[in-house]
């Protein structure tokens, strides 16, 4: 029997962006592992896609600053979260995000 993977394309309206959150490896404090359900969620994250960008009220279009690939830091509250093809994603309009990280 062949089994077929679908791949959701998903491109955000307008000023939003779609981020997948970047976690570290399981932190340890004094020998106690720390559960799921107590860790804080990452405030870092990868731009899987961007929208076309924030029109003004005389319909002009500007293009948003961050861009798919880029690696950003956003508040512990920003965005939706969303699921996609079984993964966890969330959504955010570009305002939201702090900074762009680069090495």
């Amino acid at each position: 029997m062949a089994t077929s993977s679908v791949v959701t394309t998903f491109t955000p309206l307008h000023d939003r962006i779609l981020v997948r959150r970047i976690t570290e490896g399981e932190t340890v404090r004094g020998g106690i592992i720390i559960p799921d359900s107590a860790k804080e969620k990452p405030q870092e994250g990868e731009v899987l896609s961007v929208g076309k960008g924030k029109s003004n009220d005389e319909g002009k279009v500007f293009p948003l600053d961050v861009k798919a690939g880029d690696r950003v830091l956003f508040g512990k509250y920003s965005g939706t979260e969303i699921k996609i093809d079984g993964e966890e994603l969330l959504i955010m309009r570009e305002e939201e995000v702090l900074g762009i990280l680069s090495k």
